[in-house]
């Protein structure tokens, strides 16, 4: 009995051994980098599309990026869990040195799809890529990145390095990977297909699963509906000040109204900031006034397919 014991003893501390040396390993090691795509590229800079890339990125890259001259010289992002650490968006303007100055549009069209940039360094799970974007729209960024628009013009301006926590170092060598390339070209679907446009809208173009499921950490970006509690909410988000704001649940209730909304209601929310009960939404969830009616009613009916969940902040959970 005591041979077995000394054995169980023995195995237990060798496991404990090869967790301790893998833990340090993934702590000196931080980040993986990866060999960065090769994509030959060349965007038009046209009115149309840096408008169009303009629209995209006062959702989603503005927000974060946008620093106290109004430039995207990058900044703390305030409102991520504190499990990712603390986290600085980099320098999106033209300059060569501290900015995207000198990237191609293929290097810039690859990290939007992969999250590797140039240097080989990868952007974790709080950076959105988008492997589900359109070629028109993501090729609009790069136009909107690449304009004569104020927010874009080079300066020497730049954020602190982030200080990633050992939870994203973690996840990053063990399961957030680089997304692939797409295989063929993405086309927007008609806006007469209701809710194949609404989809795209919401799962391709702004990402709104993202933060109306419930985790981060289990999300996937290539196929958004299995992520863990799609559209269900309660998703731990930061105001500002630091205090917990879970996500809502989209999903339908029991009448099938998603989120509880009737169409004209989502409008008001989503667009206006004006909730059902009186009150207006609150950060990080800002009014999306950006975003034309055919959109919303469009994201609407998409989000009626969607399986309704539990709603886990009122549940307790």
């Amino acid at each position: 009995m005591k041979k077995v014991l000394r054995i169980i003893s023995m195995i237990l501390g060798i496991l404990v051994l090869a967790l301790l040396a893998g833990g340090l390993f993934i702590q000196l090691r931080g980040i993986p980098t990866y060999d960065p795509p090769a994509y030959t590229l060349k965007v038009a800079v046209t009115p149309e599309r840096v408008e169009r890339g303009y629209t995209i990125a006062s959702m989603m890259c503005i927000q974060c990026h946008s620093g106290a001259s109004g430039r995207l010289t990058g900044k703390r992002v305030e409102d991520l869990p504190a499990s990712f650490g603390e986290i600085y968006s980099m320098n999106l303007t033209h300059d060569p040195v501290y900015g995207i100055g000198n990237w191609t549009d293929g290097e810039l069209y690859a990290f939007l799809r992969t999250g590797v940039r140039p240097d080989g360094t990868f952007a974790p799970t709080y950076m959105p890529k988008y492997p589900l974007m359109a070629e028109y729209d993501i090729e609009s960024l790069i136009a909107w990145l690449r304009s004569d628009r104020p927010e874009v013009q080079a300066t020497q301006e730049e954020a602190p390095p982030s200080k990633p926590s050992f939870f994203t170092k973690f996840l990053t060598n063990v399961a957030i990977k680089p997304l692939p390339m797409p295989a063929a070209p993405i086309q927007v679907p008609d806006t007469q297909e209701t809710v194949a446009f609404g989809r795209y809208v919401a799962d391709g173009v702004y990402a709104c699963w993202a933060c109306h499921s419930a985790d981060f950490a289990r999300q996937n970006s290539l196929q958004p509906s299995l992520s863990f509690h799609f559209y269900g909410g309660g998703n731990p988000m930061l105001n500002l000040s630091g205090e917990v704001v879970p996500s809502s649940n989209l999903t339908p209730d029991a009448q099938g109204l998603p989120g509880g909304y009737d169409a004209a209601g989502f409008l008001d929310a989503l667009k206006y900031g004006k909730k059902k009960n009186g009150e207006l939404t609150r950060y990080p969830m800002i009014p999306h006034t950006i975003l034309s009616d055919t959109e919303v009613h469009a994201v609407y009916a998409y989000l009626k397919t969607v399986p309704p969940l539990p709603d886990l902040v009122s549940a307790g959970k």
